[in-house]
């Protein structure tokens, strides 16, 4: 078979980390990555990928998480994904991507690194660690940064009044591989009927009383 790689649009679709970070110089950064998931609950941490640069040094998001010990996870949504789409040309440490892509700034509560005020969900993290997975080629290894969210940020308006998000009116922007994209229209219900039950404390989709009032902020922003 020749041509595309198939691969990558088999884990489709996968949604987008939009990671904003600060160097030690004070620069703000600004990447998209589609290798992106949460991988815990109580407490709450996300992953994101990071492939080297076409000259074999790492993504700027990556040394700047590590240096710093901190990134900030940015909802993409449709209506940003042509500020998304800019932010992801290849440039240097120097370039500051809040300004490339017209986006507003917002100090973070936690962490040093800018949220992005256009978007209505914002996970403020502090780095845990990076797994390094090694490729076939010095351009191909992958470093996977995990990072542990010590505040969410979300709008209001996206909250339904079962406390559910709207992910309709959200319609998160996820990437199907290659330059093709998706975003959420439809949203269907299947149930086994145990989570009909409340959540047993400690156990998967849980979140403690104490943690949630901690961790979350719920505003209009």
């Amino acid at each position: 078979m020749k041509g595309m790689n198939p691969f990558k649009s088999i884990a489709v679709p996968r949604p987008i980390c939009w990671v904003s970070t600060v160097s030690v110089d004070g620069v703000d950064n600004l990447a998209p990555y589609s290798q992106f998931s949460n991988v815990g609950f109580d407490p709450p941490y996300v992953m994101f990928c990071g492939h080297p640069k076409s000259d074999g040094s790492r993504k700027d998001s990556v040394v700047n998480a590590e240096n710093t010990g901190c990134f900030v996870h940015n909802l993409v949504t449709y209506d940003l994904r042509d500020a998304m789409n800019i932010s992801s040309k290849p440039s240097g440490p120097e370039v500051d991507e809040f300004v490339e892509a017209g986006l507003t700034k917002l100090d973070s509560e936690v962490v040093k690194a800018k949220r992005v005020a256009e978007s209505p969900i914002q996970l403020e993290c502090e780095y845990v660690t990076t797994i390094r997975l090694p490729g076939s080629t010095p351009l191909c290894h992958s470093d996977i940064v995990i990072g542990r969210v010590v505040r969410m940020h979300i709008d209001e308006s996206y909250i339904l009044p079962n406390g559910k998000l709207d992910i309709i009116k959200l319609r998160p922007l996820s990437r199907l591989g290659y330059a093709d994209y998706t975003s959420i229209t439809e949203v269907f219900e299947m149930s086994t009927g145990s989570m009909k039950k409340a959540p047993v404390p400690g156990s998967y989709g849980w979140m403690s009383p104490e943690s949630l009032k901690e961790k979350a902020t719920f505003e209009n922003i």
